[in-house]
Order: structure tokens, then C-alpha cells, then sequence
């Protein structure tokens, strides 16, 4: 009986600190658990409203495979792009929360974050943050490489020394160290000009970069060049 009130109290209270957890992120406003199968093993089948880019970079060849209650992202061999996991979404602040893990010490995931119709820059890209084994980095695409002039003065080999010198700027590492073949839960805050990420529990770097404050974020990508297990995504709407 004494042993039953306590997993009894134990609930109750694992129940209210993620209530007050959730409360502190904003609203909920996205959650997939990936608590589903698939009906054949061919062809991408993710369901929940996500897509994948496999039918132009990866000849149609499944990279996204559902396996006992989490997602398993991988790039096929004649793939000629990182495999994107995408889901819509909107807000301006607000937090993304998930778990990951890494088979191999050169894997890595990036969150990427998007508005397709900003048409200054390329394909939406507003920022990044890329988490690998040994270190996260963080990235304004919106006001750097993505913007539309320095993509184009970047391929051409025209960039002034002004674009060099304010592209640096644009993007920050932050050494951290992660196990492979263990589980790790992240989260990447945006509010106003800054991103904080967080890996267990710790914050492992702040950033802040005046493409970050977008009014509207509006489409999630994951990006996984190599391999990279993922559950339980979660999104709050701050505002």
C-alpha cells in the first residue's frame, strides 16, 4: 500500500512539473510521439501532416522509417541533398522540443527554420541550429548566407570585404560533447533576436542575430545528412 501512494504522489508530480514546463514554453501547439506504423517499407509513409524531400533529392528511395515509437532519418546513397523531415507551423516566438539519437560520432541534425513566402531568401531559410557530437552551431541564414545578394555574390566570387566581415558574424559554435547510441532531449527557443538551445537539461549556447526576431516562422525542417534517430517533437507558440 505505502509503496502504491508513493508511484501514486511520484505521478502527480512528474504530471505538474511538465505542466509547468509547458505553461513556461507558451501553448502547445504540435506533438507527434510517432506511436504509428507503416503499411508498406518501400516508399515514405511518415503521416502526422509531415513530408519529406525525398521525391526530388533522393530518386523517391525511403529515408524516413518508422521504427518502435520514433522516427529513423537517414540519407539514401544516391541522394544528392541532406533528407529533409518537414512539418508547418507558425509562430514568431516559441519553442521546439525533442529527443534525439546518434548511431555514429559524425552524425549530426539540424533544425532548420523556414517562411516560404520571405522571397529575399533562398527557399525560406530564415536559420539553423545544426547539433552534432562535439559541438552546436547556430546560424541567422535570413540576414546571411542564405539572404538572396550574398548567396549570389558568394557564388560568384564577389563578395566586398563589408559582406565578409558582417557574414562572419552570422553564425556561432558552441563546443559540447555528446554520447552516440544514447537518447538526448533538445530544445531551441526563439524570442525576439535570440536563440537559446538546450541539450539535458543544460544550456548549451545563446545567439543572438537580428534575423532570428522573423514575424513569422512558418515550416520546420530536420536535416539529416546521415543518420539520426528522433522522437517526441513538440511545439509551443510563445506568441
Amino acid at each position: 500500500m505505502k509503496r502504491s501512494i508513493h508511484y501514486l504522489i511520484l505521478l502527480a508530480t512528474i504530471g505538474l512539473v511538465n505542466h509547468l514546463f509547458a505553461d513556461n514554453y507558451g501553448t502547445l501547439i504540435f506533438e507527434d510521439t510517432f506511436e504509428r506504423t507503416e503499411s508498406q517499407e518501400l516508399k515514405n509513409e511518415p503521416g502526422n501532416e509531415w513530408t519529406t524531400s525525398s521525391e526530388k533529392t533522393a530518386k523517391g528511395h525511403k529515408e524516413v522509417d518508422l521504427r518502435d515509437g520514433h522516427v529513423y532519418l537517414y540519407t539514401h546513397a544516391e541522394a544528392n541533398h541532406a533528407t529533409s523531415f518537414r512539418h508547418a507551423f507558425d509562430f514568431q516566438d516559441g519553442t521546439l522540443g525533442l529527443r534525439f539519437m546518434f548511431d555514429d560520432p559524425d552524425d549530426e541534425l539540424t533544425l532548420n527554420f523556414a517562411d516560404l513566402e520571405l522571397k529575399s531568401v533562398w527557399a525560406g531559410h530564415l536559420f539553423k541550429i545544426t547539433i552534432g557530437t562535439s559541438k552546436v552551431d547556430i546560424t541567422d541564414q535570413k540576414t546571411g548566407i542564405m539572404d538572396l545578394e550574398i548567396r549570389e555574390a558568394r557564388k560568384s566570387n564577389s563578395m566586398t570585404k563589408a559582406q565578409e566581415k558582417d557574414l562572419k558574424t552570422k553564425s556561432k559554435s558552441f563546443p559540447h560533447k555528446l554520447n552516440t547510441g544514447d537518447w538526448h532531449q533538445a530544445y531551441a527557443t526563439v524570442k525576439g533576436a535570440k536563440i537559446t538551445c538546450s541539450i539535458d537539461g543544460k544550456v548549451v549556447g545563446v545567439f543572438k542575430s537580428e534575423g532570428f526576431a522573423h514575424e513569422t516562422k512558418r515550416l520546420l525542417r530536420l536535416l539529416v545528412p546521415r543518420n539520426a534517430h528522433v522522437d517526441d517533437v513538440k511545439i509551443w507558440q510563445k506568441r
